[in-house]
């Protein structure tokens, strides 16, 4: 049997100091990436940085532009819905919805439009495929039917601008947008409690659309542009004149039926509250 080596001090303490330095880099490994994170590429505050441009009226981020770029696309189509539902509205709360939208739109392009030119910004003219989509849809409908896809639709539209609305609103650091999200929380929720009031919303439909629209995208969408320096001018809607808001809701507290809509004629005049 062999005998052991003797164990002496040096041998104890040069253990123990592998042991020591193995727990210190363990924990330096561990706080590194807490203390660094806010500077490493990638993070939400990285990404805010990179796409945040200076403007005269505080910095204006890529959420900021596209908010700008969304209430004059939403303009674009939903004010000529709103024109051809005050003559396609088979019930005066259809009508009315339709009204409140052309007020509505017309007041915010105009104030979206001084808000780009403002930060040079261009802005499209045309509306989206899908908008445009929207719009053949009710172009094809007609009566009842008109009425729930009108209903429908619009609140569907307006319940996603909503929610970007109450973030822009929320963490925007620009003069500009912050008073141009102020004036589409209050148009946008007009507009929601008129469509809401014509007793054609399907709830349920509303909220399952709405749980499918949140899932994240695969890829990340790309910024939109930002300022230039000769943006092409926006071409102002032009509605018919139209006196002050507001009208007077007709009361619906249920789903108009099929028969209370026929032989309605002409849209009726409403007076100004």
């Amino acid at each position: 049997m062999r005998p052991r080596p003797p164990i002496n001090g040096r041998g104890i303490f040069s253990g123990t100091g592998l042991i020591i330095t193995g727990l210190t880099a363990t924990l330096l490994a561990m706080i590194f990436p807490i203390w660094s994170y806010a500077d490493r590429s990638g993070t939400g505050l990285d990404t805010l940085n990179a796409e945040t441009v200076s403007t005269g009226y505080g910095p204006l981020s890529a959420l900021d532009r596209d908010f700008v770029t969304k209430v004059r696309l939403a303009g674009l189509w939903e004010l000529p819905a709103g024109q051809q539902a005050r003559q396609k509205g088979a019930t005066p709360a259809v009508r009315t919805a339709g009204q409140h939208l052309v007020e509505g739109h017309a007041f915010l392009d105009e104030r979206v439009r001084d808000v780009a030119g403002k930060l040079s910004l261009a802005l499209p003219n045309e509306p989206t495929e899908q908008q445009q989509e929207w719009l053949a849809t009710l172009d094809a409908t007609e009566g009842v039917e008109y009425d729930r896809q009108f209903a429908n639709i619009l609140r569907l539209a307006h319940g996603k601008v909503f929610s970007v609305v109450a973030q822009v609103r929320a963490s925007t650091r620009n003069t500009l947008v912050r008073k141009l999200a102020d004036d589409a929380n209050t148009t946008v929720l007009d507009h929601i409690t008129v469509l809401e009031a014509t007793g054609y919303v399907d709830f349920d439909a509303l909220a399952r659309d709405m749980v499918a629209d949140s899932t994240p995208p695969l890829t990340p969408v790309p910024a939109p542009p930002g300022p230039t320096a000769d943006p092409a001018p926006a071409i102002p809607m032009t509605p018919p004149p139209l006196p002050s808001p507001s009208y007077t809701l007709p009361p619906a507290a249920t789903s108009p039926r099929a028969d209370d809509s026929e032989d309605i004629g002409e849209p009726e005049e409403y007076v100004v509250s």
